[in-house]
């Protein structure tokens, strides 16, 4: 049976650490925050300024000057801190980031990673998204197995400009696990586990999510 987007981001969250600095990336990684375990403080951070962000606001009670990366609105908390983007990045190229969950339109199966345009569509800025890949200690990538179209988004060798060479490690996807072994994917044990309320509400994972330093 196919995984729900839930289920994938429940899955990849098992691959967090207590005291991991984390960044985010958009769609299906963003759901990861409702699923760090009960008791594990793990630092969310965004390369456009900020650390420690909070859940999700309640409707009405979103602050417009208060986004990620994805320009989504936020939440801060007592820990949060603020700084420009060049100190943002050089936490990234620095490697002071221990993981960084992304989605991809194509994963090759010796890790090269190409999720930031398709040519001939329109790009804004291809974001954080090659620094976070060179510069951050691991990467995982989450994604639907197939695109729109219905083909394969894992391939033998990507098709698209790619984002990052041999970086991808483990791999989720709605059809199970692919483990990176001797430089190539392999198929690994489906384990989805239990699955646990995903609740958005502000309160769900204060207390979970903690920021570094004071508000600067």
């Amino acid at each position: 049976m196919a995984r729900t987007r839930e289920q994938l981001a429940e899955r990849a969250a098992k691959e967090l650490q207590d005291g991991f600095y984390v960044n985010l990336g958009i769609g299906i990684p963003t759901l990861v925050a409702n699923y760090i375990p009960e008791g594990m403080i793990v630092t969310l951070q965004s390369e456009n300024g900020m650390l420690g962000m909070g859940p999700f606001p309640y409707e009405g009670e979103e602050d417009p000057d208060l986004i990620n990366a994805g320009k989504q609105t936020i939440t801060e908390i007592p820990e949060s801190s603020y700084f420009s983007s060049a100190d943002s990045f050089a936490m990234i190229r620095g490697g002071h980031i221990n993981l960084s969950i992304l989605g991809a339109m194509e994963v090759a199966q010796n890790g090269d990673i190409a999720n930031w345009m398709i040519p001939g569509k329109l790009v804004k800025g291809m974001g954080g998204a090659m620094d976070l890949v060179a510069g951050v200690k691991r990467v995982v990538v989450v994604m639907e197995h197939a695109n729109k179209h219905g083909q394969s988004k894992v391939l033998k060798a990507c098709t698209l400009p790619l984002t990052g060479t041999g970086r991808g490690q483990p791999h989720h996807h709605r059809s199970g696990d692919l483990r990176r072994q001797a430089g190539r994917f392999g198929a690994g044990a489906n384990r989805t586990g239990r699955r646990r309320h995903a609740g958005r509400g502000r309160g769900q994972d204060r207390g979970r999510l903690h920021g570094g330093g004071g508000r600067g």
